[in-house]
């Protein structure tokens, strides 16, 4: 009988182990959901985090494509500016040499009447003084005549107005006769020459 009595003493005192390895093993398994549900927690804000830190790299690699896009169109705005007021600068007073050379032709052609009196000598010498001020001053601006008598025909510097046969003093292609004088400012054509042209 002692021995019955240990035993269930024993299974007693077991008993309440049991117990307590039960309650154990469920708040380890709590535990484990808590931090499972934790973890899982984490995940997800890890991957919200993710993909919002993906978008704002989106975002700013959109913004620098258009800064640099921006930047590029402001550079090559500045370089049309200034290639525009370089030609404007260029081939300032265009508009006013071109009005002006019909004058020089009237000049000349005034200065070819032959006069007999002494008036109209001076006269003549008071137009040819205008003439050659007039003559100077394109110059200083870089409009210069162009140069066609016996030069060979050039379609970008002479306008052919009638033809004549080749023969041995005029070979073919080649300027005979300048009937209207033509004239540049710079390296652009401001009025061709009118010209005879030998054929």
């Amino acid at each position: 009988m002692t021995e019955e009595k240990q035993e269930k003493q024993n299974e007693q005192k077991d008993h309440p182990k049991r117990k307590d390895d039960s309650k154990k093993n469920d708040q380890n398994d709590k535990e484990k959901s808590n931090k499972k549900s934790f973890n899982d927690e984490l995940s997800d804000d890890e991957s919200k985090e993710t993909k919002k830190l993906d978008e704002l790299q989106k975002q700013l690699e959109s913004m620098e494509d258009k800064y640099l896009r921006s930047q590029a169109e402001i550079v090559n705005m500045q370089q049309r500016n200034k290639k525009e007021l370089d030609s404007i600068l260029k081939y300032d007073g265009q508009s006013l040499a071109h009005d002006i050379v019909p004058i020089i032709d009237d000049l000349e052609r005034a200065l070819q009447i032959k006069v007999s009196d002494e008036v109209a000598e001076n006269l003549k010498h008071g137009v040819e003084m205008v003439f050659n001020r007039l003559n100077t001053v394109l110059k200083e601006h870089n409009v210069e005549e162009i140069e066609a008598l016996n030069k060979p025909f050039d379609p970008n510097l002479h306008q052919a107005v009638k033809t004549v046969p080749a023969d041995d003093e005029h070979k073919a292609d080649t300027v005979v006769e300048v009937l209207q004088k033509g004239y540049m400012i710079k390296d652009r054509v401001l009025r061709p020459a009118m010209v005879t042209v030998a054929q």
